[in-house]
């Protein structure tokens, strides 16, 4: 006989336009129902604002999740090896398979994007991902690590 295991929640389908899943980064003030600040109205609009802000916040900066967050930008000035590449693509699976067990990283890619020293340094990270549970919801994020 089958259990039915109902501690684990259904996958919510996006089809109710009145339903909003988290906040839209950057954070700005909403001109629609939604609240007070913008939210964003589908899982794969939301997946996507929390790995961008799990990108870009450093770990020990978020007030009582010292845990959260990754320490990227102490890659910035390291010279950008293949190990230096390897380390950083580890450190961003290991982040993101534990504060998104949900989401399956399919394509990972960093380079350092310096061209102009007048610039300064850069790390370009480029993630394609989908979530597990809707495998056909191919994403990707692209984002820019600077040390400004």
């Amino acid at each position: 006989m089958a259990i039915l295991d109902k501690t684990i929640k259904p996958f919510i389908q996006d089809r109710d336009s009145n339903v909003f899943i988290g906040i839209d980064y950057p954070y700005h003030k909403s001109s629609g129902v939604e609240g007070w600040f913008a939210s964003t109205a589908t899982t794969i609009e939301s997946v996507k604002n929390n790995i961008k802000m799990l990108l870009n916040t450093e770990r020990g900066e978020r007030l009582m999740q010292p845990a959260l967050g990754m320490s990227l930008r102490r890659f910035l000035f390291e010279q950008i090896t293949e190990e230096t590449i390897e380390n950083i693509k580890n450190e961003i699976v290991a982040t993101l398979s534990f504060w998104l067990p949900f989401v399956e990283i399919q394509q990972l890619e960093v380079s350092n994007r310096n061209s102009d020293q007048a610039e300064g340094n850069k790390l370009a990270i480029k993630i394609l991902f989908n979530i597990t549970r809707a495998p056909n919801s191919l994403e990707s994020v692209q984002v820019v690590i600077t040390g400004e």
